[in-house]
């Protein structure tokens, strides 16, 4: 009775430590907090909204009496040269950001992992073969390659969507083989071979779980990458099409019109930059939340304390 009384007085301890190192880092980084909650509450309401608001005009409908009108109470981030309201475009843009930029991410991070896997537990010709394969991809600027593809293979958003997950998964790929190479030799993986585990077994169920937590902090902090370099491609004019909102174009848009309509461009930016801002310190939070090293844990409990 007392070993699992005191096993249960162990994980409490550890649970309570864990609460309060989540309370030290909010109280510290509460802008972080605040700018990470106000990017995925938009997110949010604009995913379930469909990008369209009960108190706003619609982002597509044009009015050609106020064509770059002011920020005024009417339309408070002004409108722009087809007197479309630009607040109802910019929150209507975060839908198409945002949803195109977590595709991009997740499906550029699953085929990099899968392949990173692969090729570092395999090893030999297979690893060969798949990572110059990936430094044939690595050897190009990632965002002229991304520009080359949507330009080849069409100039929209599904394009885009396309060129920036070619250039994305690499990135991944390497840093999964990274990981799989200092794990493969570990005891509990030999221990499973040693028992009979199947290459399989081994590479997804003992090799995969521990890679998975580094390329997830990793897939955060790359989203305001990916977010910034979609907009780059639309400001190019090869990413989204009028006149579907998107922060980027919005920008390529509002240039004809500088400096005297400056809230055109003004706003779109400021989203853009918030959001992709707010992404990039909720990944520095994964990261200093699930490294116990940065969270002092291993001092706390190497010593007992409380």
């Amino acid at each position: 009775m007392a070993r699992v009384t005191g096993s249960i007085t162990e994980s409490s301890r550890r649970r309570l430590s864990t609460v309060r190192a989540f309370g030290k880092v909010s109280i510290r980084n509460r802008l972080a907090l605040t700018i990470v909650i106000g990017a995925v509450l938009v997110t949010i309401i604009d995913l379930v909204s469909g990008g369209r608001f009960p108190f706003l005009p619609s982002p597509l409908t044009q009015n050609l009496e106020v064509t770059l009108a002011s920020p005024t109470w009417s339309h408070l981030m002004g409108t722009d040269e087809y007197g479309r309201d630009i607040l109802s475009r910019v929150l209507a843009g975060a839908k198409v950001s945002v949803e195109v930029t977590l595709i991009v991410v997740i499906v550029g991070a699953t085929i990099g992992m899968i392949i990173g896997v692969v090729a570092g537990f395999l090893g030999g010709i297979v690893d060969e073969v798949l990572m110059r394969l990936t430094d044939m991809f690595l050897a190009f600027p990632a965002l002229i390659l991304a520009a080359a593809i949507a330009a080849a293979i069409g100039r929209n958003l599904q394009a885009s969507v396309v060129a920036l997950t070619v250039v994305e998964w690499p990135w991944y790929a390497r840093l999964a083989r990274a990981q799989v190479l200092s794990l493969r030799e570990q005891e509990f993986v030999l221990a499973s071979r040693t028992l009979g585990a199947s290459t399989r077994r081994l590479m997804f169920r003992a090799i995969l779980p521990n890679v998975a937590p580094t390329l997830i902090i990793q897939a955060t902090l790359d989203v305001g990458y990916v977010m910034l370099s979609m907009a780059g491609l639309s400001f190019l004019g090869i990413g989204a099409q009028a006149p579907l909102p998107e922060w980027g174009s919005m920008i390529l848009d509002a240039l004809s019109y500088q400096p005297q309509a400056w809230w055109y461009a003004l706003f779109p930016g400021l989203a853009l930059t918030i959001t992709a801002f707010g992404f990039n310190l909720l990944g520095d939070g994964l990261r200093d939340w699930l490294d116990p090293t940065l969270r002092g844990f291993r001092t706390d409990f190497a010593m007992g304390e409380e």
